[in-house]
């Protein structure tokens, strides 16, 4: 039996990913799609992709006070902060499993989200419950939502951002490993694609501005910090540097962590080994081989997520490199792959495992 599902904010570049892949998934039936400013308008007219695709012709845009929605199982919200604080507590209480991708439940602490989103949390009571959408190191948290949905409960999933899940992924075993010196910058360099920032164009989105042109932004000030330094448990240590290049679709991070006393001699290839030991049956990450480096276009369209590691002995620091798809694995392929682990499917089900190969 299918579970039915919604998309609150399907008209944006991670809500129609959503819809990509949920309308191939083998055990979500797609019911509801919401976009304020699409209403009325079928999904194959706004995005002509879907024109013809069994199960889209009739799914139609609805406004986001749908009331399908709080028949649904699971709702994903696919909407920008403060936009899910809205909409989350009515459809908990309504008895649906939330899956936000927002950035509103994300943060433990909420006096952390309102000093760096600058609006008051509404809803902190939901922070001690939810689980944190990075199934690769939080699997607990998830395991827990599972047992609530199983119980009869709705669960709700705090789905890591794009820049914090290619990060901390490539990261994160270091760190917990002990392999990373105490005090000190940990310098997170990390470069996206054009979607990352939303489907309303701007002054730096525009195609005039980003074509031909890298450049970074809001340096030191960059929202996704706190939530790097939360997973990372790293308080005040990172350095985050984004960088907008002219990829329609892509994110690479490159983290310098200095290394250690005791992890001084590490090499790169152990580093790749114990990765690899960190990550065994972990099916999204792929931790290359020593000497490799990823690249964007060898996870673009997929849910993966590539590692390469290189030593720098001379400045005993690790270099630590994640490439995902900033759409899929940063966005609506993770959302859907916590919805899988909730719902006790094989959290793999119905997401691409392979990269578009050219």
């Amino acid at each position: 039996m299918a579970y039915t599902v919604g998309i609150v904010g399907a008209a944006g570049y991670a809500g129609v990913e959503l819809a990509r892949i949920l309308l191939g998934h083998p055990d979500f039936e797609l019911r509801a799609i919401t976009s304020n400013a699409d209403a009325g308008q079928a999904l194959g007219s706004v995005y002509p992709a879907f024109a013809g695709v069994e199960g889209a012709g009739d799914l139609v845009f609805s406004t986001h006070d749908d009331p399908v929605l709080t028949t649904c199982d699971a709702v994903f919200l696919a909407v920008p902060h403060t936009a899910a604080l809205a909409a989350a507590p009515g459809l908990l209480d309504a008895g649906v499993t939330v899956i936000d991708l927002s950035a509103d439940y994300r943060l433990s602490d909420p006096g952390t989200y309102e000093r760096w989103y600058g609006v008051s949390h509404t809803s902190p009571e939901l922070l001690q419950d939810r689980a944190f959408g990075l199934p690769e190191l939080f699997a607990e948290d998830l395991d827990r939502a599972a047992e609530r949905h199983a119980a009869g409960a709705p669960a709700l999933v705090a789905c890591a951002g794009c820049f914090p899940t290619a990060t901390s992924l490539a990261a994160a075993p270091a760190v917990r490993m002990g392999w990373v010196a105490e005090g000190g910058p940990v310098v997170v360099d990390a470069i996206s694609g054009v979607t990352g920032a939303g489907k309303s164009a701007n002054a730096r989105t525009h195609y005039c501005s980003a074509d031909e042109n890298v450049e970074a932004y809001n340096v030191c000030r960059h929202r996704h910090t706190p939530e790097i330094e939360q997973i990372l448990g790293l308080a005040g240590r990172v350095v985050f540097t984004p960088h907008l290049a002219p990829l329609k679709r892509g994110l690479l991070s490159t983290v310098t962590l200095p290394l250690a006393p005791s992890a001084a001699s590490l090499t790169a290839e152990e580093a790749v080994s114990a990765y690899r030991s960190f990550y065994e049956g972990r099916p999204f990450v792929r931790v290359l081989d020593a000497g490799q480096v990823p690249k964007t276009s060898s996870v673009a369209g997929s849910n993966a997520c590539q590692i390469g590691l290189a030593v720098n002995h001379e400045a005993s620091a690790l270099i630590a490199i994640g490439a995902i798809d900033n759409l899929c694995k940063g966005a609506a392929g993770q959302a859907v792959q916590c919805a899988n682990i909730v719902f006790g499917l094989d959290e793999r089900r119905g997401l691409p495992l392979v990269a578009l190969p050219v």
